[in-house]
């Protein structure tokens, strides 16, 4: 950063009276005070790195700089062993050049950092606001009540996500197993995700990677195992080696995954061998965003910094005819399940239950002839939502679709959006001990309390639906507000 000082006017040398030599004794030191008392108060200020500071942009001028920084805004000062300027006569006109003034240039990825420290302070105003319904406009939808764990800073958060969020989608990798995925069956949260962001309409997509504030690795899980593994060989190496030349390949291109060391890039999946998969690439399993519908604590999850994936099945691709149900006095059975035996958790299910033939709690392997499983939903007060193999379950949408007050039951299971929705508020959550006990769990709740859940089933809907195009707050928008989220939880530096 340059630095400017005021030049003398050079002068002719002429005879100077003796009644100006008492004078020139008291300027000179007065100018050496000044410069020396300046040149102290300078030597106390240390300049911290820049990407090291907390950046905000309320001040046009830096919190902190260099004593070299301060010069530029420091008087000048007379060497010591030269004569002073001769002082002006009275109506003497002088050009005085203004001192320059150094301003701190940000790079863009300082920019995107301060613009996430703003919204992070918004987000934590908006939190003392602890009522139950959002004091933010919105056209579309206020969210409000028990729902939410916090519906103002909700709402303010999505609001700072629309206006900020930007993701790149890497273009390396060739479909089927990069740039594609399934949009029907159980695995439809993960194929219709990548779709949308390889349409590139929505609002999140950004074809310049310097304007991304997270990197998408459009690899499908799904695809790599039907493409790669071997059907009875429990050997998913050649799925890992994939995925470990694809990173190879970003990181050699491009200069952001080793910025971050992968904590600004995010995979999505749906596949119960997601975490499988990322544990090929110590990074991207321990400080990448991993959205993972197997959203499983004890096998690595982090909620601080991994997004639990709501698992759909849309049979069809669509969801025609899977929304709502009748009302609660309509609905005669008190629980229902049905499902054939797929892990520990179903097996003590079915084992319990199954052919006690209770006419309040009713449990299948296999439903019997003429009974419809979406009519069985729609006339079911509760339904029972029990992990397989894997802890994710698409009953628990299934449910929310039907409006019946899902049932949770799991061992390490983080529900989706979490972090957001008070799964308390719409949903049983009964532990693997207490299967025997289900039916006392749930006769014990009222009906007035029953009725309450059965109404924030209806409002929470919204948050699951799985629109084409998407729709603001419906599933696909809900997701990126959970990346969003975990960007937020985290500051990147670039020691560039």
């Amino acid at each position: 950063m340059g630095t400017s000082t005021a030049s003398s006017p050079t002068a002719s040398p002429l005879p100077r009276s003796s009644s100006s030599l008492p004078v020139l004794y008291l300027v000179v030191p007065v100018v050496l005070i000044s410069a020396g008392l300046f040149a102290l108060a300078g030597s106390r200020v240390e300049l911290a790195s820049p990407w090291k500071l907390r950046v905000t942009f309320e001040s046009p001028w830096p919190s902190s700089y260099s004593e070299e920084n301060q010069a530029a805004f420091a008087p000048a000062s007379a060497p010591e062993n030269e004569p002073p300027m001769e002082q002006p006569e009275p109506d003497e006109t002088v050009a005085v050049e203004e001192p320059v003034r150094a301003v701190k240039r940000y790079s863009r990825f300082e920019r995107l950092e301060a613009s996430l420290s703003r919204a992070r302070s918004a987000i934590r105003e908006a939190a003392l606001v602890r009522n139950l319904t959002s004091v933010h406009a919105d056209a579309d939808y206020i969210p409000q009540g028990p729902i939410y764990r916090n519906a103002n800073a909700f709402h303010r958060s999505y609001l700072e996500m629309e206006k900020l969020f930007k993701i790149y989608v890497y273009q390396e990798g060739e479909p089927p197993m990069f740039h594609d995925g399934p949009c029907k069956s159980i695995y439809s949260t993960e194929g219709r995700f990548i779709h949308e962001m390889e349409r590139g309409h929505n609002m999140y997509r950004t074809t310049g990677p310097d304007e991304a504030l997270v990197y998408f690795l459009p690899f499908s899980v799904v695809m790599l195992v039907h493409y790669l593994y071997e059907p009875g060989s429990h050997e998913t190496h050649a799925i890992g080696r994939a995925v470990i030349d694809y990173i190879d390949v970003i990181a050699a291109k491009h200069p952001f995954w080793n910025r971050s060391l992968g904590a600004d890039h995010f995979m999505l999946s749906c596949h119960d061998w997601g975490p499988r998969t990322s544990s090929y690439v110590p990074n991207l399993f321990s400080k990448s965003i991993r959205v993972l519908c197997n959203a499983n604590t004890s096998e690595g999850f982090d909620p601080f910094k991994d997004a639990s994936l709501p698992e759909i099945n849309l049979k069809t691709g669509e969801i025609f005819g899977l929304l709502g149900g009748p009302s609660p006095s309509r609905r005669g059975t008190l629980a229902f399940f049905a499902g054939h035996l797929h892990g520990h958790i179903r097996y003590l299910l079915l084992q319990e239950w199954k052919d006690k033939e209770d006419p309040d709690v009713r449990v299948y392997d296999k439903l019997p002839r003429g009974v419809s499983y979406e009519s069985m939903l729609r006339q079911s007060r509760y339904c029972l939502c029990p992990s397989g193999y894997e802890v994710a379950s698409p009953r628990i949408v299934e449910a929310i679709y039907a409006e019946c007050v899902p049932v949770l039951i799991s061992d390490g299971y983080v529900p989706p959006f979490s972090d957001v929705l008070n799964w308390k508020a719409f949903s049983v959550q009964v532990q693997v001990k207490d299967i025997p006990n289900i039916k006392k769990i749930l006769m014990a709740i009222s009906p007035s309390q029953y009725l309450r859940m059965q109404r924030r089933v209806k409002q929470v809907q919204r948050h699951f639906v799985a629109n084409g195009p998407p729709r603001r707050y419906d599933v696909f928008h809900m997701t990126v507000h959970s990346i969003w989220l975990r960007r937020l939880n985290i500051r990147i530096t670039d020691s560039a």
